[in-house]
């Protein structure tokens, strides 16, 4: 919802611009609007890094995990360059900045949660049954 409400947060000359040339990005000038796309951009990284976890083997997914906290750092720090080189996007505001990299960091912390997760007991004894 914070991100959501930063994106939301766009300056008056960004919110001109949006309403003038770029008529796809209406949804960030309404805040619940922009934090169910944050959610649903999430939650669908969160289900594609569980079905990983689940499919791989754990040093696949561990690997996996890993390459993805690399490409969400790569990410923030694009997006960072982005917001300091490019007019158009400074003008948007810090708000819409700290919304973006906001983000950033929740799929940061998806992957670092799987990354950090044990399997219970029970589904690694199941997986152990299944290799004899």
């Amino acid at each position: 919802m914070i991100a959501g409400y930063l994106l939301s947060n766009i300056t008056w000359i960004g919110q001109v611009g949006i309403s003038l040339f770029y008529d796809q990005y209406q949804f960030l000038k309404v805040w619940w609007q922009a934090a169910m796309v944050v959610f649903g951009m999430l939650l669908i990284l969160y289900l594609l890094q569980s079905a990983i976890d689940k499919i791989l083997t754990p040093f696949s997914a561990k690997l996996i995990h890993i390459i993805l906290i690399l490409g969400a750092c790569l990410g923030l720090y694009f997006s960072y360059q982005d917001f300091r080189q490019n007019l158009s996007h400074r003008l948007l505001g810090e708000r819409f900045h700290l919304g973006v990299y906001l983000f950033w960091l929740g799929w940061i912390c998806i992957s670092i949660y799987f990354l950090l997760k044990k399997k219970n007991a029970k589904a690694q004894q199941q997986e152990v049954g299944m290799d004899m």
